[in-house]
Protein backbone atom coordinates (compact mmCIF):
# COMPACT_ATOMS: atom_id res chain seq x y z
CA UNK A 1 0.00 0.00 0.00
CA UNK A 2 1.37 3.44 -0.92
CA UNK A 3 2.18 5.89 1.80
CA UNK A 4 -0.56 8.45 2.56
CA UNK A 5 0.12 12.08 1.66
CA UNK A 6 -0.84 15.07 3.80
CA UNK A 7 -0.80 18.69 2.67
CA UNK A 8 0.82 21.34 4.87
CA UNK A 9 1.20 25.09 4.46
CA UNK A 10 4.98 24.86 4.84
CA UNK A 11 7.30 21.88 4.88
CA UNK A 12 9.33 21.23 8.05
CA UNK A 13 12.74 22.90 8.22
CA UNK A 14 14.06 20.67 11.00
CA UNK A 15 14.27 16.95 11.61
CA UNK A 16 11.13 16.82 13.78
CA UNK A 17 7.67 17.99 12.84
CA UNK A 18 4.24 17.92 14.46
CA UNK A 19 1.37 17.28 12.05
CA UNK A 20 -1.67 18.81 13.74
CA UNK A 21 -4.77 20.75 12.72
CA UNK A 22 -7.26 19.13 10.32
CA UNK A 23 -4.57 17.03 8.65
CA UNK A 24 -3.22 15.79 11.95
CA UNK A 25 -6.69 14.92 13.25
CA UNK A 26 -7.47 13.03 10.06
CA UNK A 27 -4.18 11.12 10.22
CA UNK A 28 -4.41 10.22 13.90
CA UNK A 29 -8.15 9.79 14.38
CA UNK A 30 -9.61 8.76 11.02
CA UNK A 31 -6.75 6.88 9.39
CA UNK A 32 -5.36 5.73 12.74
CA UNK A 33 -1.76 5.98 11.61
CA UNK A 34 0.52 4.59 14.29
CA UNK A 35 4.11 4.92 15.45
CA UNK A 36 6.62 3.51 13.02
CA UNK A 37 4.47 4.10 9.93
CA UNK A 38 5.75 6.17 7.02
CA UNK A 39 3.94 9.04 5.31
CA UNK A 40 4.50 11.86 2.87
CA UNK A 41 4.13 15.61 3.32
CA UNK A 42 3.62 18.08 0.49
CA UNK A 43 3.09 21.82 0.31
CA UNK A 44 1.07 21.67 -2.92
CA UNK A 45 3.77 23.70 -4.70
CA UNK A 46 6.18 20.90 -5.57
CA UNK A 47 7.89 20.51 -2.22
CA UNK A 48 7.74 17.09 -0.55
CA UNK A 49 9.11 15.36 2.54
CA UNK A 50 9.22 11.75 3.71
CA UNK A 51 8.67 11.10 7.40
CA UNK A 52 8.22 8.38 10.00
CA UNK A 53 5.73 8.65 12.87
CA UNK A 54 7.52 8.66 16.22
CA UNK A 55 4.55 9.42 18.49
CA UNK A 56 0.76 9.69 18.31
CA UNK A 57 -1.10 12.32 20.31
CA UNK A 58 -4.69 13.51 20.47
CA UNK A 59 -5.37 14.71 16.96
CA UNK A 60 -1.67 15.03 16.09
CA UNK A 61 1.36 13.04 14.99
CA UNK A 62 5.00 13.68 15.84
CA UNK A 63 7.19 12.92 12.85
CA UNK A 64 10.87 12.36 12.15
CA UNK A 65 11.68 13.79 8.73
CA UNK A 66 13.86 11.40 6.74
CA UNK A 67 14.22 13.19 3.40
CA UNK A 68 13.09 16.18 1.39
CA UNK A 69 12.46 16.65 -2.31
CA UNK A 70 11.11 18.96 -4.96
CA UNK A 71 9.13 18.13 -8.10
CA UNK A 72 9.40 20.86 -10.76
CA UNK A 73 6.14 22.11 -12.27
CA UNK A 74 4.99 20.26 -15.40
CA UNK A 75 5.74 21.86 -18.75
CA UNK A 76 3.67 22.05 -20.89
CA UNK A 77 1.07 23.10 -18.33
CA UNK A 78 -2.45 21.70 -18.74
CA UNK A 79 -5.34 24.12 -18.10
CA UNK A 80 -9.02 23.22 -18.46
CA UNK A 81 -11.76 25.83 -18.82
CA UNK A 82 -14.74 23.98 -17.37
CA UNK A 83 -18.25 25.13 -18.15
CA UNK A 84 -20.18 25.43 -14.90
CA UNK A 85 -22.52 22.46 -14.52
CA UNK A 86 -25.55 21.89 -12.34
CA UNK A 87 -25.56 19.72 -9.24
CA UNK A 88 -22.35 17.96 -8.35
CA UNK A 89 -21.15 17.36 -11.91
CA UNK A 90 -18.69 20.23 -11.70
CA UNK A 91 -17.14 18.85 -8.53
CA UNK A 92 -16.99 15.37 -10.09
CA UNK A 93 -15.11 16.87 -13.02
CA UNK A 94 -12.69 18.72 -10.73
CA UNK A 95 -12.01 15.58 -8.71
CA UNK A 96 -11.30 13.36 -11.71
CA UNK A 97 -9.31 15.98 -13.62
CA UNK A 98 -7.10 16.53 -10.57
CA UNK A 99 -6.45 12.81 -10.32
CA UNK A 100 -5.30 12.61 -13.96
CA UNK A 101 -3.04 15.66 -13.70
CA UNK A 102 -4.72 18.97 -14.54
CA UNK A 103 -2.64 21.99 -13.46
CA UNK A 104 -5.35 24.66 -13.40
CA UNK A 105 -9.14 24.72 -13.71
CA UNK A 106 -11.02 27.82 -14.82
CA UNK A 107 -14.76 27.96 -14.00
CA UNK A 108 -16.57 29.34 -17.04
CA UNK A 109 -20.03 30.93 -17.07
CA UNK A 110 -21.07 29.57 -20.47
CA UNK A 111 -24.25 30.72 -22.18
CA UNK A 112 -25.84 27.29 -21.67
CA UNK A 113 -24.69 26.82 -18.08
CA UNK A 114 -27.82 26.09 -16.05
CA UNK A 115 -26.18 26.91 -12.73
CA UNK A 116 -25.05 30.48 -12.13
CA UNK A 117 -22.40 31.52 -9.63
CA UNK A 118 -23.28 34.94 -8.31
CA UNK A 119 -22.10 36.87 -5.24
CA UNK A 120 -21.78 34.74 -2.10
CA UNK A 121 -23.14 31.65 -3.84
CA UNK A 122 -20.37 31.86 -6.40
CA UNK A 123 -17.68 32.21 -3.75
CA UNK A 124 -18.98 29.15 -1.91
CA UNK A 125 -19.19 27.11 -5.11
CA UNK A 126 -15.62 28.03 -6.02
CA UNK A 127 -14.48 27.13 -2.50
CA UNK A 128 -16.02 23.66 -2.97
CA UNK A 129 -13.98 23.24 -6.14
CA UNK A 130 -10.83 24.26 -4.26
CA UNK A 131 -11.55 21.76 -1.48
CA UNK A 132 -12.36 19.02 -3.99
CA UNK A 133 -9.10 19.63 -5.87
CA UNK A 134 -7.11 19.59 -2.63
CA UNK A 135 -8.59 16.28 -1.47
CA UNK A 136 -8.13 14.71 -4.90
CA UNK A 137 -4.50 15.84 -4.98
CA UNK A 138 -3.92 14.08 -1.64
CA UNK A 139 -5.67 10.93 -2.84
CA UNK A 140 -3.56 10.78 -6.00
CA UNK A 141 -0.30 11.65 -4.14
CA UNK A 142 0.36 14.82 -6.13
CA UNK A 143 3.14 17.20 -5.15
CA UNK A 144 1.33 20.00 -6.96
CA UNK A 145 -2.27 21.00 -6.19
CA UNK A 146 -4.09 22.37 -9.22
CA UNK A 147 -5.15 25.97 -8.89
CA UNK A 148 -8.73 27.15 -9.37
CA UNK A 149 -8.98 30.47 -11.20
CA UNK A 150 -9.55 33.41 -8.88
CA UNK A 151 -12.84 34.68 -10.28
CA UNK A 152 -15.95 32.64 -9.38
CA UNK A 153 -16.87 32.41 -13.05
CA UNK A 154 -14.94 33.70 -16.04
CA UNK A 155 -16.79 35.32 -18.94
CA UNK A 156 -16.45 34.17 -22.52
CA UNK A 157 -14.45 37.32 -23.25
CA UNK A 158 -11.98 36.52 -20.46
CA UNK A 159 -11.66 32.93 -21.65
CA UNK A 160 -10.97 34.14 -25.20
CA UNK A 161 -8.13 36.31 -23.89
CA UNK A 162 -6.53 33.32 -22.20
CA UNK A 163 -6.93 31.23 -25.32
CA UNK A 164 -5.09 33.84 -27.34
CA UNK A 165 -2.15 33.83 -24.91
CA UNK A 166 -1.79 30.03 -24.70
CA UNK A 167 0.85 28.01 -26.54
CA UNK A 168 -1.97 25.80 -27.81
CA UNK A 169 -5.72 26.07 -27.30
CA UNK A 170 -8.47 23.55 -28.03
CA UNK A 171 -12.25 23.47 -27.76
CA UNK A 172 -13.97 20.10 -27.39
CA UNK A 173 -16.78 19.97 -29.93
CA UNK A 174 -18.66 16.95 -31.27
CA UNK A 175 -18.77 18.36 -34.82
CA UNK A 176 -15.04 19.08 -35.07
CA UNK A 177 -13.11 17.40 -37.88
CA UNK A 178 -9.75 17.38 -36.06
CA UNK A 179 -9.06 14.67 -33.48
CA UNK A 180 -7.32 15.69 -30.27
CA UNK A 181 -5.20 12.56 -30.64
CA UNK A 182 -3.59 14.01 -33.79
CA UNK A 183 -3.65 17.77 -33.07
CA UNK A 184 -0.30 19.57 -32.98
CA UNK A 185 1.06 20.11 -29.44
CA UNK A 186 3.75 22.52 -28.23
CA UNK A 187 6.97 21.44 -26.52
CA UNK A 188 6.37 23.88 -23.67
CA UNK A 189 4.01 26.57 -22.45
CA UNK A 190 0.32 26.45 -21.62
CA UNK A 191 -2.05 23.99 -23.28
CA UNK A 192 -5.59 25.20 -22.71
CA UNK A 193 -8.70 23.08 -23.24
CA UNK A 194 -12.33 24.30 -23.18
CA UNK A 195 -15.09 21.95 -22.00
CA UNK A 196 -18.66 23.11 -22.42
CA UNK A 197 -21.56 22.71 -19.94
CA UNK A 198 -24.40 20.18 -20.24
CA UNK A 199 -26.01 21.99 -23.15
CA UNK A 200 -22.77 22.37 -25.07
CA UNK A 201 -21.06 25.37 -26.58
CA UNK A 202 -23.07 27.86 -28.63
CA UNK A 203 -22.05 28.73 -32.20
CA UNK A 204 -21.25 32.26 -31.01
CA UNK A 205 -18.93 30.97 -28.28
CA UNK A 206 -17.21 28.59 -30.67
CA UNK A 207 -16.68 31.40 -33.16
CA UNK A 208 -15.22 33.67 -30.45
CA UNK A 209 -12.82 30.97 -29.32
CA UNK A 210 -11.72 30.12 -32.86
CA UNK A 211 -11.17 33.82 -33.57
CA UNK A 212 -8.91 33.87 -30.50
CA UNK A 213 -6.80 31.09 -32.02
CA UNK A 214 -8.36 27.94 -30.55
CA UNK A 215 -8.84 24.77 -32.60
CA UNK A 216 -12.06 22.76 -32.34
CA UNK A 217 -11.27 19.10 -31.65
CA UNK A 218 -13.15 15.90 -30.93
CA UNK A 219 -12.29 12.92 -28.76
CA UNK A 220 -14.06 10.23 -30.75
CA UNK A 221 -17.44 9.23 -32.16
CA UNK A 222 -19.33 9.40 -28.84
CA UNK A 223 -20.45 12.50 -26.94
CA UNK A 224 -19.25 12.61 -23.34
CA UNK A 225 -20.81 14.35 -20.36
CA UNK A 226 -19.32 17.62 -19.16
CA UNK A 227 -18.08 15.80 -16.05
CA UNK A 228 -16.09 13.24 -18.08
CA UNK A 229 -15.04 15.02 -21.28
CA UNK A 230 -12.21 16.96 -19.64
CA UNK A 231 -10.92 13.83 -17.93
CA UNK A 232 -10.78 11.91 -21.18
CA UNK A 233 -9.08 14.79 -22.98
CA UNK A 234 -6.48 15.16 -20.23
CA UNK A 235 -5.70 11.46 -20.49
CA UNK A 236 -5.05 11.86 -24.22
CA UNK A 237 -2.86 14.93 -23.67
CA UNK A 238 -0.94 13.38 -20.76
CA UNK A 239 -0.10 10.32 -22.82
CA UNK A 240 0.94 12.34 -25.86
CA UNK A 241 3.08 14.75 -23.81
CA UNK A 242 4.90 11.91 -22.08
CA UNK A 243 3.58 12.66 -18.61
CA UNK A 244 2.69 9.02 -18.07
CA UNK A 245 5.95 7.57 -19.31
CA UNK A 246 7.49 7.32 -15.83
Amino acid sequence: MSRPLFLVDALPSGEEFVLDGPEGRHAATVQRIGAGEELLLADGRGGTAEAVVTAVGKGALTLAVTSRGYEPPPDPRLVVVQGIAKGDRGELAVQAMTEVGVDEIVPWAAARSVARWRAERGDKARDRWVTTAREAAKQSRRAWCPTIAGDPDESTRAVSARLGAAAAAFVLHEEASTALATASLPARGEVLLVVGPEGGITPEELAAFENAGAVAVRLGPSVLRTSTAGVAALAVLSARLGRWNT
